[in-house]
């Protein structure tokens, strides 16, 4: 087990690959009294073609199928994991993101056997045709939600014409229809593939002693066989500038219009985990600086009328894309889209990207971080998601310490691309 200590936070991570594979990081946190625990696999709703374990061929699977894996892992033979939790005092969860599936508990007590079951019944699956189908119609019915929010609708609007290609643009639980293809066949060959202990990691944070916890979670593993790993293939359809659809609209049932506007990042995003979080983070900054409410774009655009208080903006950074994006509800949707658009195009030679408004920007982003340190859950979902390799969560404070002017003038550069620009609108009914 390895030791890393931040003096800067201090913080100390204890962290070990396990035989299998399993990454365990546990943070030990003294004085809470609370225990959060997050159990990983880098599979979310993109990965829906790739080599099964043990196969040499590609195959494809229903869209939203590692969202129904998610829901049917807490559904075991002789209980309702959900209801083992709730005995040992413990509240659960599960998600499901475009690039990983996450199960999680918390509790004051009974950290132990906690741990033990999340462990327990993320390893255990048991599907069969009959809860299969039972659940279409209660994943059927979550799919219908989502189709009634406006904003959901938005966001899915842009990213099929960001990516109309990628499964990025596929709603995470699918489709009605695509479901419903979904056999327990196919749940066990994803699970099989995605669920290995190599392709899984586990992040404890809390009361604990890190020594003893590591040597329970070995112990659990130890008692359990798996098949050896392979490397994980995962195939994705190939896209370039002139796929992205450059403007479409629908028509819902809103009070309002809405209007979103989204930049594909078609630069190359850097390898190196360091080099990585700094490039979302300079991003990050940039977009602070260019639109945020202190600034005078965004100033001009309130005090028109042109967007309200619903306005925000986004950049995205994950495992095979990155993306900006800037929405509103708005009476003029298409001058919205039109002025944001030009100030992205010009925003090289924007006043606001000066050494005394990056500073501020810095600070305040240093705050929200050292403030966000205080909650557990943020810091797990954080290590979790394992986007830029050994480097962490811990490592972010050095980051922003680090940016410079011209870091964003060279992001800004790479990353604003006019024909990766698109628009999206919801006109009422």
């Amino acid at each position: 087990m390895k030791k890393i200590f931040y003096p800067s936070i201090n913080e100390t991570l204890y962290t070990g690959i396990l035989d299998n594979g399993l990454e365990v990081t546990l943070l030990p946190k003294p004085d809470f009294h609370k225990t959060y625990g997050l159990f990983t696999t880098n599979y979310g709703s993109i990965d829906n073609e790739f080599i099964p374990l043990g196969h040499d061929s590609f195959t494809k699977v229903p869209d939203g199928i590692a969202h129904f894996l998610e829901h049917k892992l807490f559904e075991k033979e002789d209980e309702d994991v959900f209801q083992k939790f709730g005995r040992q005092g413990a509240s659960s969860n599960a998600f499901t993101s475009f690039t990983r599936t996450s199960y999680l508990f918390s509790s004051t007590d009974n950290m132990l056997e906690n741990i033990q079951t999340l462990i327990d019944f993320v390893q255990d699956p048991y599907f069969t045709e009959e809860s299969v189908n039972k659940e279409k119609g209660i994943i059927g019915q979550e799919i219908q939600m989502y189709q009634d929010d406006p904003n959901w609708r938005l966001y899915f609007g842009i990213l099929n014409n960001l990516y109309p290609k990628h499964p990025l643009h596929i709603d995470i639980a699918g489709t009605e229809e695509s479901i419903s293809h979904i056999t327990a066949e196919d749940l066990y060959l994803c699970y099989n593939t995605f669920y290995h202990p190599s392709n899984m990691n586990i992040f404890i944070v809390g009361k604990m002693d890190p020594e003893q916890l590591m040597q329970f979670i070995i112990d659990n593993q130890k008692q359990k066989e798996f098949v050896k790993a392979q490397p994980i293939e995962r195939r994705f359809p190939v896209e370039n500038a002139k796929d992205i659809i450059k403007e479409d609209q629908i028509n819902l049932s809103v009070s309002r219009p809405k209007a979103i506007v989204g930049l594909k990042g078609l630069d190359d995003v850097p390898e190196d985990g360091f080099e990585r979080l700094k490039y979302q983070t300079t991003l990050q900054l940039l977009l602070q600086l260019l639109f945020g409410d202190t600034s005078e774009s965004y100033l001009s655009m309130y005090n028109e009328g042109l967007i309200d208080d619903s306005f925000s903006f986004e950049f995205t950074l994950d495992r095979s894309f990155h993306f900006a994006d800037f929405s509103t509800d708005t009476n003029e949707p298409e001058r919205f889209a039109n002025q944001m658009i030009n100030l992205i195009l010009k925003s090289k030679d924007s006043p606001e990207l000066t050494e005394r408004n990056l500073n501020l920007a810095k600070r305040k982003m240093m705050g929200k971080h050292l403030k966000s340190l205080d909650s557990l859950e943020y810091i797990a979902n954080q290590f979790s998601g394992a986007k830029f390799g050994d480097t962490t969560l811990f490592d972010l404070a050095e980051i922003i310490d680090s940016i410079e002017l011209d870091d964003l003038l060279a992001a800004q550069e790479a990353f604003v691309r006019p024909e990766g620009l698109s628009r999206f609108f919801i006109y009422p009914k």
